[in-house]
């Protein structure tokens, strides 16, 4: 008998794989979480991330607005190019 959309795991193989299933999703949440640890971690070494030539910075007197556009199109892409090469390795 097939499971509906909507009934939960019962079998002992269901439940197994659903555990290893969450294993692995806790697994890459982890490695994503230390990625970006050592990336914030070692953000004050990369002087030129927050200051590409894109990025665009209005100074006035009583105010300083940021819009880093450069910075967050490159950000993009190796995101992207990370969850592609992820998805590659699934």
């Amino acid at each position: 008998m097939s499971r509906g959309e909507g009934e939960l795991a019962t079998s002992p193989c269901d439940i197994i794989t659903s555990m290893q299933v969450l294993g692995k999703l806790l697994m890459i949440v982890g490695g994503m979480l230390l990625v970006l640890g050592v990336v914030l971690y070692l953000s004050k070494s990369i002087p030129w991330l927050g200051r590409l030539p894109g990025d665009i910075v209005i100074e006035r007197p009583n105010v300083t607005i940021y819009i880093p556009v450069a910075t967050s199109l490159l950000l993009s892409l190796v995101l992207s190019a990370f969850f592609y090469l992820l998805s590659r390795l699934r």
